[in-house]
C-alpha cells in the first residue's frame, strides 16, 4: 500500500497515542483495597479480646459526639494557621490552639495534591491513585467504604454546602446541599459567600448530625494571584470569624444538652510559592488540621504543639467518634489525642478496632503478611490486651493493671504506626500486562518510524507500506496465534485485576492483531532495507553526503534529552535543558553564519539566486543546474551554495545579528518566569509584573505587546484581516481590564488580582521566529528536516518559558475560565490544554504557514510531518522504557508520574498536529 510521509506519519502516531493510553492505564495502579465489605454489608465489629474470660463488649462503643462540623478551606497551608499569617489574620483561631480545648495537628497529604482525592482520602483513609489526578475534571461517585456512606447507613442527617465535587462523589448521602463549582477560580467572593449565607439558619437547627462546609475562596485566591497576595490575609480573617461563629454556637448548644460537640478546621492540599497545587513540595503536602471540642480539657500551661500525621488520619478518628465502622481501606490511624481523656478500657477498644482493620487490609493485600513487623506487633498488643481485660473483670483497681493498660496502648500506638506505614507502601500495584501491550506498540511504532526515514524523505514523499503481504504471510499468523495463546494464558491466571485481560475479545482481538501486522511490518522493512543495502544515512538518495556540524548537534541534543529523562533532578528540571539546547542551536547558526560569510575554499560554488526574488526562482534555477541545492528537499548535502553572499548592507548585518538578538531574547524570558524545583522560589520579573503594587507597569507591558504583536503579524494580512486582529487585540486589552487585570489610563486601580504577565512570551515567540525566516531560514537554505526539528526545539523551550514545569502546580486552570462567566467543562479543558501547550502548539502552526508559503516544494509538509512525528515518538518511547524500569523508584510518584501525565498529553497534541499536517498537505497538492 503507496501512502505519503505525512499520512503515514499521522497513521502512526495515532497507533502510537493508543499504546500511550494502554501503558498508562496498566501504569497508574489501583490502589489497595478490601473485599471484605461492600457498600450493603457490613461486618460484625471485632469483639473486644480477652484471656480466658468472656467480655460483655462486643458492639461498637457509643458515639464520642453528639454533632461533628467539619469545616474544610481549600489550600489551607499549615502557616496559614500555625505561621506568621495565622497569628496576624486569624486571632481567634491562634487563641484555641495556644490556649483553647483543641488538637492540633499538621497533616501530611499524598499526591496527587488536588482537591477529589485529597476528598476520598479524608473520609475513606485510603491513598487514591496519581490518576485521581485526571479523575478530578469530572468526579465519578465514590463506590468505596467510607465514613458519610457509613454515616449514613448509620441514619446520621448530614448536610453540605460548598464545592459539588462532594456532591458528585456522594449522590444522594445529604438532606440538604447547595453545591457551587470548584473549577471558576476567578471567582473567590461568592463561592464562599454561597457556603456563609446558609450558616445562620442551619447552626440553629437540631435536625442534623454531620455538617460540612468546604470553602473555595482561599484556593482561588492562590491560584490567580499566589500565596503573597494581600487577599489571602483578607480571605483568613473571614475564614476565622466564621470558625468562631460555629464554635461560639456549637458551645450554647452543649450548654443545654451536657453533650460535647467536634469541629474539624482542615484543608484538603496546601499552596505552592507559585500559588498552584498537585505535585510534592512541602507548601503542597503540609495542611492545618485543628480539632476542637469541649472534650478536649485543657490545663493552664498546657502548651500543646501540632503534631505531624498523616491527612488519612482523620477517617478513622471521625468514624470512632461519630461511632462507625472504621472505613474497611482505611491506611489511616486513630489520633489518639481526641480519646486520651476517656477511660483507659476504651482506649484499648478504640485502638484495638483501628488495628484489627488494619491488620485485616494487609491479609488481603500482603502475601507474606505474618512476617510483617506491624502484624507481629499487634498479635502481640492483642494478647497483652486480653490479659489487661482479664484483670480489669477480676479487679477494677491497682497498680498493676495501671502499667499494664500503658504497656499495651504504646505497643498499640507502634502497632497502628507500622502497619500504616506497611500498607502505605502497598499502594503501587501495577499492571504489568497492559503495560506490556502499550509498550510493544509503542516501541513498533518507533521502529517502523525508523525504518522508513529512506522512503518517507525522498524527493517523492512516498513509500510503499509493507502491509498487506505481511497480513497474509505465516509470520502474521503464528504471532497472532501465540499472542492469543498468552493473553488467555495471562488472563485466566491472573491473580489481580488487568485492564486489557477486561476488554472484550474482539477488542483485545483486534490490538493483537494490529500488533502483528506492526511486527511483520518492521520485519518486512527491516529485511528490505538489508537486502537492498539502504542503510540510514544523512541523505537516502545520496549515501555518500556528509552530515553537516548543525545535523550532528541535533543528532546528539535529541539523544541527550532521551538519556536524561532517566534522571530525576534532569526530569524536575528540564528546562534547563532545552535552554542549553537552543542556546547551543544558535551558537552553531552563528558558526555556519560566520563560516559562510567569511570564510572561502577553492572548490566554492557560484553564489545562488538572490535572496529577495524568493525561494520559487530559486529552487527551479537550482534544480536545472542539477546542484543537488533544493531549498528545503531533506537530501542537501554538506557544501552547497548560499544566498549570504548577494546579501548586503543592512540585511548582511541582520543575518550576523541574529543569532545574537535571539540569544537575548533568550535570556529575557528566563527572567520572566523562574520554573522548575531547585530555584523556582526566587523571584522573578513576572512575581514583580503580578504583584498589585506593579499593575500600571504590567498595563503598559501589556499594551506595547499588543502593538508589537500586531506588527509582527499584519505583514501578510488583507486589510480586513488587519482590521479585524486590531478590534480583537484591543478587546483582548479590555476583557482583561474588565476583570482587574490592567488598568485604561483615566481607570483607578479597584482590584488587587492581576496574572497576564506572558503577552512578551508570544510576542518574543513571534520576532524569534521572523528572524529565523528571514534571516537564517533563507539564507542558509536549511532543509525540511532541520527546520522541523528547530520548530520543534524551540516549542519546547517556549513551553517552559511560559513558566510551565513538568509539575501538575504549575498548570494554570485560571486560563481556562478566559471569557467564560460560569464553568463548562469542554471549553474549560480545552482552554488550559491550549494555554498549557500554546508553545509547542504556535510553533508547530508557523512550521505549517512557513513551510507552505516559503517553499514550492510539494513534499516539504509531507517530510516536516513525518520528521515532527519521530522527533516526538524518541522522548515518549524512550520515557516509557525508563519508567517501567523505576516503577520502584523513591520518586515515581513525585517526580515520574507528573511527567509521564505531560509526555502522554504531548503525544496525543503531536498527533493533531500530524493530521494537520496531513490535511494542509492534501489541501495544498489540491490546489
Amino acid at each position: 500500500m503507496r501512502l505519503g510521509s505525512g499520512t503515514f506519519a499521522a497513521c502512526c502516531v495515532v497507533i502510537e497515542v493508543l499504546g500511550v493510553a494502554l501503558f498508562l492505564r496498566g501504569f497508574f495502579p489501583a490502589p489497595v483495597r478490601s473485599s471484605s465489605r461492600t457498600e450493603h454489608q457490613a461486618e460484625p465489629p471485632a469483639p473486644e479480646p480477652s484471656a480466658g474470660a468472656s467480655s460483655n463488649w462486643t458492639k461498637l462503643p457509643p458515639p464520642l459526639f453528639r454533632k461533628v462540623v467539619i469545616m474544610l478551606i481549600d489550600g489551607l497551608r499549615d502557616d496559614f494557621v500555625f505561621g506568621s499569617k495565622g497569628v496576624k489574620y486569624m486571632p481567634y483561631t491562634t487563641y484555641l490552639v495556644e490556649k483553647g480545648a483543641s488538637h492540633s495537628f499538621v497533616a501530611e497529604a499524598k499526591l496527587p495534591t488536588v482537591t477529589m482525592p485529597r476528598i476520598k482520602a479524608l473520609m475513606t483513609g485510603s491513598l487514591p491513585g496519581f490518576i485521581d489526578v485526571v479523575r478530578n475534571l469530572n468526579s465519578p461517585a465514590l463506590l468505596e467504604d467510607n465514613v458519610i456512606t457509613q454515616a449514613k447507613a448509620a441514619g446520621k442527617r448530614m448536610i453540605f454546602y460548598g464545592d459539588e465535587t462532594w456532591v458528585k462523589l456522594f449522590p444522594k448521602h445529604f438532606v440538604e446541599y447547595d453545591g457551587t463549582t470548584s473549577f471558576f477560580v476567578s471567582d473567590y467572593t461568592e463561592v464562599d459567600d454561597n457556603v456563609t449565607r446558609h450558616l445562620d439558619k442551619v447552626l440553629q437547627r437540631g435536625d442534623w448530625d454531620v455538617l460540612i462546609l468546604h470553602y473555595l475562596g482561599l484556593d482561588h485566591i492562590g491560584h490567580v494571584s499566589g500565596p503573597s497576595s494581600p487577599l489571602i490575609g483578607h480571605k483568613l480573617r473571614e475564614m476565622d470569624s466564621i470558625l468562631m461563629k460555629i464554635h461560639t454556637s456549637l458551645l450554647s448548644e452543649e450548654r443545654e444538652t451536657l453533650v460535647p460537640n467536634l469541629l474539624v478546621l482542615c484543608g484538603d492540599h496546601g499552596m505552592s510559592e507559585t500559588g498552584g497545587h498537585g505535585a510534592s513540595s512541602v507548601e503542597e503536602l503540609n495542611t492545618a488540621l485543628m480539632l476542637i471540642s469541649s472534650a478536649f480539657e485543657r490545663k493552664p500551661g498546657d502548651i500543646r504543639r501540632p503534631k505531624h500525621v498523616q491527612q488519612t488520619d482523620l477517617a478513622a478518628t471521625l468514624a470512632i467518634g461519630l461511632g462507625l465502622p472504621i472505613p474497611a481501606n482505611s491506611v489511616g490511624s486513630l489520633l489518639f489525642p481526641t480519646v486520651e481523656g476517656r477511660p483507659v478500657r476504651e482506649q484499648l477498644r478504640f485502638l484495638h478496632l483501628n488495628a484489627v482493620q488494619l491488620s485485616k487490609l494487609l491479609q488481603e493485600n500482603a502475601p507474606s503478611y505474618k512476617k510483617e513487623p506491624g502484624f507481629e506487633q499487634f498479635k502481640m498488643s492483642e494478647r497483652l490486651h486480653g490479659n489487661w481485660i482479664r484483670l480489669y473483670l477480676e479487679e477494677n483497681n491497682s497498680e498493676v493493671l495501671f502499667n499494664l493498660g500503658a504497656k499495651v496502648r504504646r505497643q498499640y500506638l507502634d502497632a497502628l504506626r507500622t502497619l500504616s506505614l506497611s500498607l502505605s507502601r502497598q499502594v503501587a500495584q501495577y499492571d504489568i500486562y497492559s503495560m506490556l501491550v502499550g509498550t510493544v506498540m509503542v516501541l513498533e511504532v518507533l521502529a517502523l518510524l525508523l525504518l522508513s526515514i529512506p522512503q518517507a524523505l525522498n524527493n517523492k514523499a512516498e513509500l510503499e507500506v509493507p502491509l498487506w503481504s505481511p497480513v497474509f504471510s505465516l509470520l502474521f499468523y503464528l504471532t497472532f496465534l501465540v499472542l492469543s495463546a498468552l493473553h488467555v494464558i495471562v488472563c485466566t491466571s491472573a491473580e489481580s485485576s488487568c485492564y486489557f485481560c477486561g476488554l472484550s475479545w474482539l477488542t483485545a482481538g483486534g490490538v493483537m492483531v494490529l500488533i502483528s501486522a506492526l511486527l511483520c511490518a518492521v520485519m518486512s522493512a527491516l529485511a528490505e532495507m538489508f537486502a537492498g543495502g539502504k542503510f540510514l544515512s544523512k541523505n537516502p538518495a545520496h549515501p555518500k553526503a556528509q552530515w553537516s556540524e548543525l545535523d550532528v548537534l541535533i543528532l546528539l541534543g535529541t539523544m541527550g534529552h532521551m538519556l536524561s529523562l532517566g534522571a530525576s533532578s534532569f526530569i524536575e528540571e528540564e528546562h534547563q535543558t532545552w535552554y542549553f539546547l537552543v542556546n547551543t542551536l544558535c551558537l552553531a547558526l552563528c558558526h555556519e553564519i560566520y563560516r559562510n560569510c567569511f570564510l572561502r575554499d577553492d572548490c566554492e560554488p557560484q553564489p545562488c539566486s538572490h535572496v529577495e526574488e524568493g525561494f520559487v526562482s530559486t529552487a527551479a534555477a537550482l534544480r536545472d543546474r542539477s546542484t543537488c541545492c533544493n531549498v528545503l528537499e531533506p537530501h542537501r548535502v554538506s557544501k552547497n551554495p548560499t544566498a549570504l553572499d548577494t546579501l548586503r548592507g543592512y540585511e548582511k548585518w541582520m543575518v550576523l545579528a541574529s543569532p545574537w538578538v535571539i540569544l537575548t531574547c533568550c535570556r529575557l524570558l528566563r527572567s520572566l518566569n523562574q520554573t522548575g524545583v531547585q530555584w523556582a522560589h526566587r523571584p522573578d520579573l513576572g512575581h514583580w509584573l503580578a504583584s498589585s503594587d506593579h499593575k500600571a507597569e504590567l498595563s503598559v507591558l501589556a499594551a506595547l505587546s499588543l502593538i508589537v504583536i500586531f506588527a509582527l503579524v499584519q505583514r501578510r494580512c488583507s486589510l480586513t484581516s488587519k482590521v479585524a486582529m486590531a478590534l480583537g487585540l484591543l478587546g483582548v486589552y479590555c476583557y482583561r481590564a474588565a476583570i482587574g487585570n490592567v488598568l485604561f489610563p483615566w481607570q483607578r486601580d479597584s482590584k488587587d488580582i492581576s496574572k497576564p504577565h506572558n503577552l512578551p512570551v508570544l510576542v518574543f515567540s513571534l520576532l524569534i521566529q521572523t528572524i529565523m525566516t528571514k534571516f537564517i531560514w533563507k539564507p542558509l537554505r536549511h532543509d525540511a528536516a532541520e527546520i522541523t526539528i528547530m520548530h520543534y526545539w524551540f516549542g519546547q523551550a517556549f513551553f517552559y518559558f511560559q513558566g510551565n514545569s513538568n509539575n501538575i502546580a504549575t498548570v494554570d486552570i485560571s486560563a481556562g475560565f478566559v471569557g467564560l462567566d460560569t464553568y463548562m467543562e469542554v471549553p474549560a479543558v480545552f482552554l488550559t490544554a491550549f494555554a498549557t501547550f500554546a508553545g509547542p502548539v504556535l510553533w508547530a502552526s508557523h512550521l505549517v504557514s512557513f513551510l507552505s508559503s516559503e517553499t514550492s516544494s510539494g513534499s516539504a509538509l509531507s517530510h516536516a510531518c513525518f520528521c515532527y512525528a519521530l522527533i516526538c515518538s524518541f522522548p515518549v518511547s524512550a520515557y516509557i522504557v525508563l519508567v517501567t524500569s523505576l516503577r520502584y523508584h523513591l520518586f515515581i510518584w513525585s517526580v515520574f508520574s507528573p511527567k509521564l501525565l505531560y509526555e502522554g498529553m504531548h503525544i496525543l497534541i503531536t498527533a493533531a498536529i500530524c493530521v494537520f499536517f496531513t490535511a494542509m498537505d492534501q489541501t495544498n497538492t489540491q490546489s
